[in-house]
C-alpha cells in the first residue's frame, strides 16, 4: 500500500508539472498568479512546482508587470535554452534536419537532395545520421541535452512492435522498413535519446495546428501536397483551446479515388487523386501534353514551368491554354477531395501545405475552394473554410520536432536518463521528483 501511495504522489506531481509547463508553453509569460486559475493549482502547488522546474532551468523570468494596488508581478516562461530538439522531414525530394530550441526557434539546418538515388533505405538513413551530425556540430550543441529526434515520414507507420516503429511506404518501394532500430544503429546520439517516427502530413498537421493556420479550431483537416499527397486530421482542445495531448489521424487521401478507370497511380491503384494533383504526376501529365519540359527535369523545376506558363507575367506571353486546363482539372480534383474531407470528418478549417501546396494555393485556392463547396454537403461546407497553411515549407520539420516535446510536455518536464551501467536495459526517463 505504501509503495501503491508513492507512486500515485509522484503521478500527481508529475501531472502538476505538466500543466503548469502547458500552460506556460503554449500561453505564456504567465505570473504565478495566473497560473494558478489556468491549470487549476493551488498557490501553494504552483510555488512548488515553479521552483522545482526553475531549479531544473526549465523556467526562467520573463520581465516584471504591474498589479493593480499591489506588488509587481514577476512573468515566467519556459526556458529556451533548457532543452534541444531535432525534427527531421523525410520528403520525396529531399531530407531535410533542423535542431531547435526549446521555443522551436531553428538554430542549425542541413538539407540533402533525393533526385540521383530515390529513396534508397541505407541512403537516407546516411543521410539522417550525417544530417544530425552537421546541425550538431554547427550549433556547437551538446547532444546531451537532446529531448528527442522527431522525424516526418511518407506512409504508414506501425509502432510499438519490437524493433519499435515500422514504415510502409507503397509508392516509395518500403515494405515494413524497421526504421527506427535503423535509426538508433546508425545516428551518434546518446543511447537514451529516444527517436519519434509518424507520418509527415500528420506531423505537418501538429505544427499548423499547435501554431499556425490551426491553432484555436476544434478540428482542422491539413493537406500536404508534394510530389505525392496526405493528409490528416488534428483535433484540439474543448473549445478550440489548444491541447497537444490529444492525437490526430494521418490520412491516405492521396490514394482515395476522383476518377473512375482514371490514370495509373504510382501506388498501382487508378484514379488516385495523387495521380492529378501530386507535383509528379502534374509533371508527367505537362510532359505528356507537350510541355516544353526537359527530360530530366525535376518535380519542382517543372511545377514552377507550368505554373509560369499558365500564369504569365503582366506584359508576357498569353496564358498556355494547355497549361491552364491542366490546372483547372488539377483544381477540381482537390476540390472535389477537400470536399470528402469536409464530409467525413466535419473539420472547421481545411489547410494546403507542402511545397507544391503553397506553390499551387495562391493560384488554385478559388477554384479549390468553390469545387469543394459544389461537391460537399451544404451544411458541413458552410462550416468549414479551405486557407493555405502558415508555417511555410519548413512545416514538417517543425512538427516532427513537437512529437519528443510532445512528450516532454505531457511528462511533466522529465529527461531521458542515460543507460543503466551494467549492460541491462536503458531506463528511458527520469521521474518527476517526488
Amino acid at each position: 500500500m505504501a509503495e501503491r501511495d508513492r507512486r500515485t504522489a509522484r503521478d500527481l506531481r508529475r501531472g502538476n508539472r505538466a500543466r503548469v509547463l502547458r500552460r506556460l508553453y503554449f500561453d505564456g509569460p504567465l505570473s504565478r498568479q495566473e497560473l494558478g486559475p489556468a491549470t487549476g493549482l493551488s498557490s501553494g502547488s504552483i510555488s512548488n512546482v515553479v521552483a522545482e522546474l526553475a531549479a531544473e532551468r526549465l523556467l526562467e523570468e520573463a520581465g516584471i508587470v504591474d498589479s493593480d494596488g499591489g506588488r509587481p508581478r514577476t512573468l515566467l516562461r519556459v526556458a529556451p535554452g533548457g532543452a534541444l530538439l531535432i525534427g527531421i522531414d523525410i520528403g520525396e525530394t529531399r531530407v531535410r534536419v533542423e535542431l531547435f530550441d526549446l521555443s522551436l526557434t531553428e538554430l542549425a539546418r542541413t538539407e540533402r537532395l533525393l533526385a540521383q538515388h530515390g529513396h534508397d533505405v541505407e541512403r537516407i538513413v546516411a543521410h539522417v545520421r550525417t544530417g544530425v551530425a552537421h546541425v550538431l556540430r554547427d550549433a556547437g550543441a551538446d547532444p546531451r541535452q537532446l529531448l528527442g529526434i522527431g522525424v516526418g515520414v511518407p506512409g504508414i507507420v506501425e509502432r510499438d512492435g519490437p524493433r519499435g516503429a515500422v514504415v510502409h511506404g507503397q509508392t516509395l518501394g518500403w515494405t515494413a522498413v524497421p526504421f527506427e532500430q535503423l535509426l538508433r544503429a546508425a545516428v551518434d546520439v546518446p543511447g537514451e535519446v529516444p527517436f519519434f517516427i509518424d507520418n509527415g502530413a500528420k506531423t505537418l498537421g501538429q505544427a499548423e495546428m499547435w501554431f499556425g493556420g490551426g491553432r484555436g479550431t476544434g478540428t482542422a483537416a491539413i493537406a500536404l501536397i508534394g510530389s505525392g499527397i496526405g493528409a490528416s486530421v488534428i483535433h484540439g482542445g474543448e473549445g478550440g483551446t489548444l491541447d497537444e495531448s490529444r492525437r490526430g489521424s494521418a490520412l491516405e487521401w492521396g490514394h482515395t479515388t476522383v476518377q473512375l478507370r482514371g490514370r495509373r497511380c504510382r501506388c498501382g491503384s487508378i484514379g488516385c487523386l495523387e495521380a492529378y494533383a501530386g507535383a509528379e504526376a502534374m509533371r508527367e501529365r505537362w510532359q505528356e501534353a507537350g510541355g516544353p519540359l526537359p527530360a530530366d527535369a525535376d518535380d519542382e523545376t517543372a511545377l514552377a514551368a507550368l505554373l509560369a506558363a499558365a500564369f504569365p507575367p503582366p506584359g508576357g506571353p498569353a496564358p498556355d491554354p494547355v497549361a491552364v486546363s491542366l490546372l483547372d482539372e488539377t483544381a477540381e480534383c482537390l476540390g472535389a477531395a477537400v470536399a470528402d474531407l469536409i464530409n467525413l470528418f466535419l473539420p472547421e478549417r481545411v489547410l494546403l501545405g507542402g511545397w507544391a501546396g503553397l506553390q499551387l494555393g495562391p493560384h488554385l485556392l478559388p477554384g479549390i475552394r468553390r469545387h469543394a463547396a459544389e461537391y460537399a454537403l451544404r451544411h458541413a461546407a458552410a462550416r468549414a473554410t479551405v486557407e493555405m497553411g502558415r508555417l511555410g515549407p519548413d512545416a514538417v520539420t517543425v512538427g516532427a520536432a513537437t512529437l519528443p516535446l510532445s512528450d516532454f510536455l505531457a511528462r511533466g518536464g522529465t529527461r531521458p536518463l542515460p543507460p543503466v551501467a551494467d549492460g541491462g536495459p536503458p531506463r528511458r526517463w527520469a521521474s518527476a521528483p517526488t
